[in-house]
């Protein structure tokens, strides 16, 4: 376990994206994660889109039936969501929510079905709340936030941020959230000059502007593997005059990072080397990746998608194996 503020978190996080919307799906999730608390894993995370909301309503069930108390969980929201056990036709859903509602301003929201606003995430985390049988998350995301920098200037974007911050703080006042974050796919693993580029120290200047040293933005989430190397590897974020790694900046501006995309969603799968597998103390390729990413300076909790108990055992294993000096982990690279 790892100790985080008020938070004790496991290496390991159930990620619970991807998957069919059959009740076989559901069912494996739900014995994972009930599994998972065998071997000391209390990390879930989710978000509203994930499998059309299927994916919380089976981490409700899950809370309902093990104990709130035993899990750390992380949910999300940015993209405009569909209920598919509401059974309507998804056009008249969606007006009827957010357009007929004034929630969503078609105007502000980009072609992939990304929005920002108070009111917006206001009712993305009353249903998910609501889907998960809770009366609070652990860590609230904004789900994705660099895809409003592909439409919207960067001042716009800033203004969303702010606007978002300043609701989520208030909801850390009501007890309805713990902790929010950033989740990511591109926007810390490219160069300041990209369009997607998120600054860190801009956003913990937001988040001190809105409620000061004692601000409640402490999680980011990005992709980061053997494959996708950028957290650790790119030079793009300045801390007090210094140029430093994602997982550097973060570690100075007091941020926990969870990784996602861990084991590359199986892609790592017969595809690394021998000889990197003997410098990570390893024999299978899924453990590999899983050491690599929790042997890195600056990781906190390695997320990977299971929907199998076959899977979750299999990648347990790794927490039996002792992580890399830095010095071991370095040589990686050499």
């Amino acid at each position: 376990m790892k100790r985080f503020l008020d938070l004790k978190l496991s290496e390991l996080g159930v990620g619970t994206y991807l998957g069919e919307l059959d009740e076989a799906t559901s069912q494996g999730y739900r014995q994972v994660m009930e599994k998972a608390l065998d071997y000391g894993i209390n990390v879930i995370d989710t978000a509203i889109v994930y499998r059309y909301m299927k994916s919380e309503r089976d981490v409700g069930e899950v809370l309902s039936k093990v104990g709130r108390e035993k899990f750390i969980v992380s949910t999300k929201g940015g993209y405009v969501p569909y209920d598919i056990d509401s059974k309507a036709d998804p056009k008249d859903y969606f007006y009827e929510n957010f357009i007929n509602t004034g929630i969503i301003n078609l105007q502000e929201m980009t072609p992939q079905g990304h929005y920002l606003s108070a009111g917006f995430i206001d009712w993305c985390l009353n249903k998910s709340l609501e889907n998960m049988k809770t009366d609070h998350v652990d860590i609230y995301f904004l789900h994705n936030p660099e895809e409003q920098l592909n439409f919207f200037d960067r001042q716009t974007f800033s203004r969303k941020i702010r606007e978002c911050f300043e609701y989520l703080e208030g909801e850390v006042r009501r007890g309805r959230i713990k902790y929010y974050g950033l989740a990511t796919w591109g926007g810390f693993r490219v160069s300041p000059a990209s369009r997607q580029y998120l600054n860190l120290s801009e956003l913990v200047k937001i988040a001190q502007e809105v409620a000061g040293e004692n601000h409640h933005f402490r999680f980011i989430q990005l992709p980061y593997n053997l494959g996708m190397t950028e957290a650790y590897t790119l030079k793009n974020q300045e801390v007090g005059g210094e140029r430093l790694s994602t997982l550097e900046a973060c570690e100075r501006l007091g941020l926990y990072v969870y990784t996602s995309a861990s084991i590359y969603q199986g892609r790592v799968i017969g595809r690394v080397p021998s000889h990197v597998k003997e410098k990570l103390r390893v024999e299978k390729d899924v453990h590999a990746s899983l050491q690599f990413v929790l042997s890195t300076p600056g990781v906190g909790t390695a997320l990977v998608g299971m929907s199998k108990v076959s899977h979750l055992e299999e990648n347990a294993g790794i927490m039996k194996v002792p992580r890399l000096s830095l010095s071991e982990f370095l040589s990686l690279f050499e």
